[in-house]
């Protein structure tokens, strides 16, 4: 498998932890998103979109994290990703996406340029990602309050955590808030893991 990523991209930062749960091997194809090389023609022929991450498997290109976290859980069921009760692998879907698909892509690189192109100053721009952040993270943890720990959904570390953790990352980096101790106390458990350890951006090849 060649996974191409970037070392800030939180989006790249869930896929390794998967593949990391999984015990899987990988080769790094390093995309400089800040120089621009996800929109190099060779780039764009394997992922149209010119984003990361994408992963060949087999000849075959998956995109999006989201999708790819799941392929690896079906195709490596061991250990499961997702609860076994369908109400609660539901809800857990459910965590996954708030971040994926409600906070994250406010954060995308692509969007903060567009922002910037119609006038909004730097300020207004970060300011805007904090409270979109913050109002995620806020929904996030009463999503989880009644679960038990350490992890999002109990006892198993699965893909609610896989997304939580480099969406920490993420709103740090904005100067959001994170300080929700139910989400805090996860993120801690999570980073125990030597999965998360090796997974975190500063540990990547290409960190600068």
């Amino acid at each position: 498998m060649i996974l191409h990523g970037y070392f800030r991209s939180s989006a790249s930062y869930r896929v390794r932890i998967a593949l990391g749960l999984k015990g899987l091997a990988w080769q790094d194809a390093f995309h400089h998103l800040r120089r621009g090389e996800q929109h190099d023609a060779a780039y764009r022929a394997i992922n149209p979109q010119g984003l990361v991450p994408a992963l060949e498997v087999d000849g075959t290109v998956l995109t999006q994290s989201l999708a790819i976290c799941e392929y690896l859980d079906e195709i490596y069921p061991d250990p499961p990703l997702l609860p076994a009760d369908p109400l609660r692998r539901a809800r857990a879907r459910a965590f996954a996406q708030v971040i994926a698909c409600d906070i994250h892509p406010v954060q995308n690189l692509k969007i903060l340029k567009r922002l910037r192109t119609l006038g909004h100053d730097q300020a207004t721009i970060d300011g805007w990602a904090r409270q979109v952040i913050e109002e995620g993270l806020e929904a996030c943890a009463a999503l989880i309050a009644a679960e038990d720990g350490p992890y999002c959904f109990g006892a198993q570390v699965g893909l609610a955590d896989i997304m939580l953790v480099p969406q920490l990352f993420n709103a740090r980096r904005f100067g959001a808030r994170t300080d929700w101790p139910r989400l805090e106390a996860v993120e801690t458990a999570c980073l125990a893991l030597a999965a998360f350890a090796h997974a975190a951006p500063e540990a990547q090849p290409d960190a600068e």
